[in-house]
């Protein structure tokens, strides 16, 4: 057993450093502390199955070769070259989503009969963004890019909601109401991920 978490203390340091990240960098991509992170590769204890797959996945080696391998680092490609692919294919992904609102847009604005609100559709456009961002941020991120992105799908909605109001009920004026409603989920956020870095912070 000691030399098992021997070994495997030994790959996890050389494939941080290999991919060029510090222990508090990769504690926030595992949603981990850093304490946690130092103790796996002190040798003082071993990451559960879970965070060692997700680290095979990161480093982009089997999860066999991680934990009896040798000579791992060199299968390891540079933190650079792992975000930039990440933020590629975030950035694609978000394009596309404005490319087909846009499609959209321009189907809706030669039918006659709604013509006049087309334009509505890049009122709506942030919120799928806000949920593509949220995917990759869960998957990819931390937790304070997942917070920033459930944010904006807060407020999009938001958006959403109070332009409709004023363009189809021009008249109500109690539109204030969602404010208040949508300030208080924003507290509620801010407060769920605060928990989740203190919890982290205890493992």
């Amino acid at each position: 057993m000691d030399e098992l978490k021997s070994t495997i203390a030994k790959n996890l340091t050389e494939l941080r450093m290999h991919a060029r990240l510090t222990q508090l960098q990769l504690a926030e991509i595992l949603n981990y502390s850093d304490k946690a992170v130092s103790k796996w590769e002190r040798g003082e204890a071993i990451p559960d199955i879970r965070v060692l797959i997700q680290l095979s996945e990161l480093y982009g080696i089997s999860l066999d070769r991680l934990v009896k391998g040798t000579e791992v680092a060199q299968h390891v490609k540079p933190k650079h070259r792992i975000i930039s692919k990440r933020a590629f294919i975030t950035v694609l992904s978000v394009i596309l989503v404005w490319f087909v609102a846009t499609g959209i847009f321009a189907t809706l604005y030669f039918i006659t009969p709604i013509a006049d609100n087309a334009w509505l559709v890049f009122i709506i456009a942030p919120l799928p963004t806000g949920i593509v961002l949220t995917v990759f941020s869960s998957l990819w991120g931390n937790r304070t890019t997942t917070a920033l992105s459930c944010s904006l799908i807060l407020w999009a909605c938001v958006v959403i909601v109070y332009v409709c109001v004023k363009r189809f009920v021009p008249d109500y004026n109690k539109i204030y109401v969602l404010y208040i409603v949508a300030a208080v989920f924003e507290i509620l956020i801010i407060v769920w991920f605060v928990y989740r870095w203190y919890m982290s912070k205890k493992k």
